[in-house]
């Protein structure tokens, strides 16, 4: 009964357009009715614990870190970094783009900022090479929600906080596979650009590739700061989020000099207003989270799946597939709040690791960016681009389809994951 009041409570207010935190808020006060727990200090004080959390200060300086890259010219000089070594190889400014998606996905973790930097440097050379831009824009979104699963990532973030797991072994956890998403729509793009021929870049000399380098040497180190720190145990996660805005304020303002005050007051207002967001989000989800452990909803949806608990990999894809689907019509960071502390425990019952499962989840999630009718990564980028919506969908199609065919491979074989992870831990 009370995983119906949770389902139905959920559905009806999301339908009617409330927004998320609250949608969350009424079904916690539902649930808490259901349990006969109502009252009203205990979920604004599950609101209170669930906001009061070290991790999640990580989120904050991240997005700060993001805003400053952009404005700086860190992911500029990535984007030129890239055209320099790949842009000469057949359908050259497509590669970049991908190249360029995952260098910038380890360095700011939002999507939505690497690919808005992406298409407004990349979209018109791919325009006067004669590349389709509905194809190239949407390879680009393809290529920006690579950004939540290489870390550093809000997702790993948001979801290491409503699971308790650890941050850091998700951020471990996550290299390789982002790796693999970007080879993934990277084949895809080379089988689709092969219709379109159009000549590549003119193959860069050493001199100039030195060049390139030497102006985005300061860029390509704010990652080997981040995860070197992280991996050697010098820093945490919420550490080293405050080291990269702090990097990304020097390098923008001393070393390249494109920072200005006026910008860093912009960025600093772009990350706090996100930042509420996401943190009254993240405090309504935790209290709804409590009244789940409560309920132990996880304990019923493992009864209902119990015949699937044998057979792990079976019970792998049928989770992935509901979360995909509801991936579709839910922004990452409700869809993570939400179904990750009822699911979690389901799938560690039946012996699947929860660090591998959390990378699973969050590539899930991501790929839910770009597929309508939600898809916030697609709103982005038919906004910056100005490409019409659908014709963006149609383009991203290809490279969906590659991400997801990833995404199988990763359940499948899980060493794709755990191998890698048990050398980075």
């Amino acid at each position: 009964m009370t995983l119906l009041i949770f389902i139905g409570t959920l559905a009806a207010t999301l339908m009617t357009g409330v927004p998320v935190a609250f949608a969350l808020l009424i079904c916690a006060a539902a649930m808490g009715y259901a349990l006969g727990l109502f009252d009203p200090q205990i979920i604004t004080q599950r609101m209170i614990v669930g906001a009061n959390s070290f991790p999640l200060l990580a989120i904050p300086f991240f997005l700060l870190a993001g805003e400053l890259m952009n404005a700086g010219g860190m992911s500029r000089r990535i984007i030129r970094f890239a055209m320099a070594f790949v842009g000469h190889l057949r359908g050259g400014l497509g590669v970049v783009a991908i190249f360029a998606a995952v260098i910038l996905a380890s360095l700011s973790g939002s999507a939505a900022a690497d690919t808005a930097a992406l298409i407004s440097i990349l979209l018109p050379m791919m325009r006067e090479s004669g590349h389709d831009e509905a194809r190239a824009v949407g390879l680009m979104a393809s290529g920006g929600v690579i950004a939540p699963i290489i870390p550093p990532s809000i997702a790993y973030i948001i979801f290491g906080v409503a699971t308790d797991l650890s941050i850091s072994q998700l951020f471990m956890a996550g290299i390789v596979p982002g790796v693999l998403m970007g080879v993934g729509a990277l084949t895809a793009w080379i089988i689709v650009a092969r219709r379109e021929n159009v000549a590549a870049l003119p193959r860069q000399g050493w001199r100039e590739r030195a060049k390139v380098t030497r102006s985005a040497i300061w860029s390509l180190g704010m990652p080997v700061i981040i995860l070197g720190g992280i991996r050697f145990g010098i820093v945490t996660p919420t550490e080293a989020a405050v080291i990269a805005a702090v990097y990304a304020i020097f390098v923008g303002m001393v070393i390249h000099r494109e920072l200005s005050v006026r910008q860093l007051f912009e960025a600093f207002r772009s990350a706090a207003l996100t930042t509420a967001v996401v943190m009254m989000l993240a405090a309504a989800a935790l209290a709804t989270g409590w009244f789940i452990s409560v309920a132990d909803l996880s304990g019923i949806v493992l009864d209902l799946v119990r015949p699937l608990a044998e057979h792990p990999t079976l019970l792998l894809l049928v989770v992935m597939a509901v979360v995909l689907i509801i991936g579709t019509m839910l922004d990452m960071g409700p869809t993570i709040l939400i179904l990750a502390p009822v699911l979690l425990p389901v799938v560690t019952k039946a012996g699947i690791d929860p660090i591998y499962f959390g990378v699973l989840f969050v590539i899930n999630t991501a790929i839910g960016l770009v597929t309508p009718p939600v898809g916030i990564v697609l709103s982005v980028s038919a906004g910056v681009s100005n490409v019409p919506l659908h014709r963006v969908a149609k383009g991203a199609a290809p490279f969906i389809l590659a991400q997801v065919i990833v995404l199988l491979l990763l359940v499948l074989f899980p060493q794709l994951v755990l191998g890698p992870l048990q050398w980075l831990r």
